[in-house]
């Protein structure tokens, strides 16, 4: 008998250690910290069937719910040669695609899309052809040293074109 109430008290210490431990500890909870930014709907455009397939773009929603503003500073694939965070800007009365100097900021509490015609990442010098279905790995960097390894659904999207693969009389 002994020894069958010396085991239960030995099984039962760990618990009512950690359950005594427990009340010591919600204030470490309510020190949690906000999470980075949140990426949703990501997806990159298909080459399959474009005029130019050595590059492309990936669009996605970026949300900050700190409070302070973050910036997207960098992104990279192992199937491009080269990636660049891109905006559309007016220059020379033109509107024209260029790399976005500085990043692309989601300003805290609030959110920024990247989409075709505005603010986007460039894909260039792919390694191959990029087909819908298939997915496409890319890491973000924020300003607050965190990163996102993400694989993107590659989806065909023929709208605007002319923003990805310019002619040469569009530059």
């Amino acid at each position: 008998m002994k020894t069958k109430l010396l085991t239960v008290a030995l099984l039962a210490a760990p618990f009512l250690l950690v359950s005594c431990g427990a009340e010591e500890k919600p204030v470490a909870a309510a020190q949690a910290t906000t999470p980075g930014v949140l990426v949703e709907d990501a997806w990159v455009r298909a080459t399959t069937g474009a005029k130019d397939t050595t590059m492309t773009a990936a669009f996605m929603s970026l949300t900050n719910p700190g409070d302070k503003d973050v910036k997207l500073t960098s992104a990279t694939s192992p199937v491009a040669g080269m990636v660049q965070l891109h905006e559309m800007a007016m220059q020379d009365g033109k509107t024209v695609m260029r790399e976005k100097p500085g990043g692309i900021t989601i300003p805290a509490g609030s959110h920024t899309h990247l989409s075709p015609g505005a603010d986007h990442i460039m894909l260039m010098s792919l390694k191959h052809q990029l087909t819908p279905g298939d997915e496409l790995p890319l890491t973000l960097t924020f300003s607050d040293n965190t990163t996102h390894n993400l694989k993107l659904p590659i989806k065909t999207f023929t709208e605007e074109e002319e923003h990805y693969h310019p002619t040469p009389t569009a530059q």
